[in-house]
């Protein structure tokens, strides 16, 4: 396994509409290895594979990881995962490791039900509620080339763009 740079704003990678994987591979195993052990390092709860700068729509997710605990028993390794039914609504302050500094309010769906395929190609089917909903239409949103700042009004949008990009420069 690998720790990987993570790409941020406004690396144009993070704005790909992310091709379906059609084959489940060793070599999509081992970037979803790589993506869980750069999650970890960043330290985040959530990475998408245009984060490493891969256009492909995969994602690992754990929101319930403990820096002090070395299990990974919550990790969830995702492969085309699609949202297939959404409810209710929630705001919560999001940040992301592909926008360092800014963290901003979001609204997004209360609870979802997501399927995808696992690095064993079965298909899962998840409900979620509460951060791993959040987490999961957040990293979901990465796949279609959509973060957080497009949630924001046209002017937050604008002074959160600044901010990142002055970020960047130090």
């Amino acid at each position: 396994m690998a720790v990987l740079n993570i790409r941020t704003y406004p690396d144009s990678v993070l704005r790909e509409n992310c091709a379906s994987i059609t084959q489940v591979t060793d070599e999509v195993r081992q970037l979803l290895d790589d993506m869980a052990e750069t999650m970890y390092a960043a330290p985040g709860i959530g990475l998408a594979a245009p984060q490493i700068g891969r256009a492909v729509r995969v994602i690992v997710v754990d929101v319930e990881h403990d820096d002090e605990q070395s299990t990974q028993t919550k990790l969830l390794k995702l492969i085309n995962p699609e949202i297939i039914a959404a409810e209710g609504t929630t705001e919560t302050e999001e940040g992301c490791l592909s926008l360092p500094g800014l963290r901003e309010y979001v609204t997004r769906s209360a609870s979802i039900t997501l399927k995808a395929l696992d690095p064993q190609e079965r298909e899962v089917k998840i409900d979620a509620t509460g951060l791993l909903a959040i987490c999961l239409q957040h990293e979901i949103d990465h796949l279609n080339g959509v973060m957080i700042i497009d949630h924001l009004s046209r002017l937050k949008r604008e002074l959160a763009k600044k901010k990142l990009l002055k970020f960047g420069e130090n």
